[in-house]
């Protein structure tokens, strides 16, 4: 696991443009759920998303510029070790990052595209591949011109890889062939929903999507022997009309599937949401202040005991104990790291 001097590590992305200091390595305590940065790594413009390879020994990030790529680092006690220069993605404005397959995919946001980059036996980048262009639009005149691919995972059987794109509203299930990614099929999702982010229910029948211009989530059924992806309804994450700008951002769900939380920026709050008996469907428990302002992202501690808010323009990292009973957040603590935009954890 991603552990150096006897201690569990955290990493905090950033963006540099706007004043971070790159990629935060921070030690957890595993007690509290605090966290402790030890230092910084400032070789790459603008890492706003990372990705831990399975042994925890690799790390590595987006470079979210126009001229995208991608960056990797091992880590060797407390530091992040650059194994060689930044490796392009043949893609502008990539937002996300995942390992599928021997390879390292990013979602490119600007260009509306998945990039595969291989990966050599020590865990080091290799080079691109090949690019996958999402086609399309939506209705909405600023927001939906073009595909805008925002997230790329696998599922939980690991033979697919799945992408989401606020641009066209739908989501993309694809495989690797001969290292690039193909389309297997793509989902349509409600016009104008604007989706971000997905996140699997642990037992890998249902996915979650946040949609960032409607404050919902899609709920969908998945079947992994046929790779796919079918919407079942939507539920609002706030209790009511927003007062102003709300743009839902990260969405993650508890180890036992019993909670769904999301982040809203602008109404800067998190949401708690229960799937029904069922799992079918979503319900709205309650929304709690996030701890900051213009929360990007969510993540849970591999226990699930402690939930971590990015906090981008307020520049820290909030944790919050999560009550195993109601999944009620409570906020602990928070540290300063600037222009924040993503917290990712060693598995154990």
């Amino acid at each position: 696991m991603a552990e150096g001097g006897g201690r569990r590590k955290a990493f905090i992305g950033s963006f540099t443009a706007a004043g971070g200091e790159g990629v935060l390595t921070a030690a957890v305590d595993e007690d509290s759920g605090a966290l402790d940065v030890l230092g910084a790594v400032n070789g790459v413009p603008d890492p706003s998303y990372l990705a831990l390879s399975p042994g925890g020994d690799m790390l590595y990030a987006v470079s979210e510029t126009e001229d995208g790529a991608v960056a990797a680092y091992r880590l060797t006690g407390d530091k992040l070790v650059p194994t060689g220069p930044p490796v392009p993605v043949g893609g502008s404005g990539p937002t996300h990052l995942c390992l599928h397959g021997g390879h390292v995919l990013t979602a490119n946001y600007g260009s509306g595209s998945v990039s595969a980059v291989s990966l050599r036996d020590d865990g080091s980048l290799d080079g691109a591949t090949g690019v996958l262009r999402h086609e399309g639009a939506g209705p909405h005149s600023l927001r939906q011109r073009g595909p805008h691919a925002h997230q790329v995972q696998s599922d939980p059987s690991g033979r697919w890889a799945v992408s989401v794109d606020l641009g066209t509203d739908s989501v993309r299930v694809c495989e690797l062939r001969g290292g690039r990614p193909v389309v297997h099929r793509e989902v349509a999702l409600r016009p104008g929903s604007g989706p971000r982010h997905l996140a699997f229910h642990p037992d890998g029948r249902y996915a979650y999507v946040v949609n960032e211009l409607s404050p919902t989530v899609t709920t969908c059924l998945w079947d992994a022997a046929e790779g796919t992806l079918r919407p079942l309804g939507e539920t609002p994450v706030l209790p009511g009309p927003p007062a102003g700008d709300a743009y839902p951002s990260g969405i993650v769900v508890s180890p036992d599937g019993r909670f769904v939380w999301t982040a809203t920026r602008g109404e800067d709050v998190l949401s708690v949401l229960v799937p029904d008996p069922e799992g079918e469907g979503l319900r709205l428990v309650v929304t709690v202040p996030c701890g900051g302002v213009w929360p990007r992202d969510l993540a849970l501690d591999p226990a699930g005991r402690f939930l971590y808010v990015a906090n981008e323009r307020s520049g820290d990292v909030t944790w919050f104990a999560v009550d195993p009973r109601t999944g009620m957040p409570r906020r602990t603590g928070s540290v300063a790291a600037p222009a924040a935009s993503c917290v990712v954890f060693g598995r154990s």
